[in-house]
């Protein structure tokens, strides 16, 4: 049981830190490196961790923790529940619409995506994982996330993907704060450069951001003068896909 609970708390571990060396881990949890690199490569052999090649190889969570997420999740709660607004909010911007989930630790995962009519356009697969902090599903969520989290997160380091990214934390809070103010986030490029993105929180019965919704699109299509218009937009979607209500249904 012992080994078990010590695997359980490495994988927890990776999932929080992730991308995260072997050595890293091994720091962390005060642990033989040759014990968790055990470990690793049994969560990888099994499909829930995946090793990421370079000078130095970090390990991250696999998308397959999609796999056991709740079953109102995958059944008729929130699956069905954002089908509706989804194809609403695409239908009105012409772009790409995402709802994204909080993995609980520093990212957000992509839940259900609703593709452009137009042939250039951003595209990323279910299950894909991606930072908190700098997409605009991310963002819209961890604006609301509570004080403590918010500094766990930016603690555990703001990476660097592109020159745009807000990786200084005084000006993330201060984005952070806008997002509260105004009720949805804006990307603009942080993550992907050339991808922008507006992005607004779905909250659960007790106001905790557990989910986001998103539309994305290339930069050639990014109108300042229209934020305001898009972020009412997908306010208007994240209210309607009524989270609780419809785990409840």
């Amino acid at each position: 049981m012992q080994s078990l609970i010590k695997s359980l708390k490495v994988l927890e571990m990776v999932s929080e830190k992730q991308p995260v060396s072997v050595g890293e881990l091994s720091k962390m949890m005060a642990m033989p490196k040759t014990t968790v690199q055990r470990i690793l490569w049994t969560f990888h052999e099994a499909g829930w961790l995946r090793l990421l090649e370079g000078d130095m190889p970090r390990w991250t969570i696999s998308p397959r923790v999609l796999a056991v997420r709740p079953n109102e999740l995958a059944g008729g709660g929130l699956a069905s529940a954002v089908q509706g607004p989804m194809a609403e909010l695409r239908d009105a911007t012409q772009e790409t619409v995402y709802v994204s989930v909080y993995d609980g630790s520093g990212a957000v995962v992509v839940f259900d995506r609703l593709e452009s009519p137009h042939p250039v356009r951003a595209v990323s697969p279910v299950g894909d994982i991606a930072p908190i902090y700098s997409t605009a599903n991310g963002m819209a969520i961890m604006a609301f996330l509570g004080e403590k989290r918010i500094d766990e997160i930016i603690d555990a380091g703001l990476n660097a993907f592109n020159p745009s990214t807000i990786t200084d934390p005084a000006e993330l809070k201060q984005e952070l704060q806008r997002v509260r103010e105004r009720g949805y986030s804006v990307n603009r490029g942080y993550y992907r450069s050339g991808i922008f993105a507006i992005g607004a929180p779905i909250f659960d019965a007790a106001h905790q951001p557990v989910a986001s919704i998103c539309i994305s699109m290339p930069d050639s299509r990014y109108q300042e003068n229209k934020i305001d218009h898009w972020g009412n937009l997908t306010v208007k979607a994240a209210q309607s896909i009524g989270f609780q209500k419809s785990l409840k249904s």
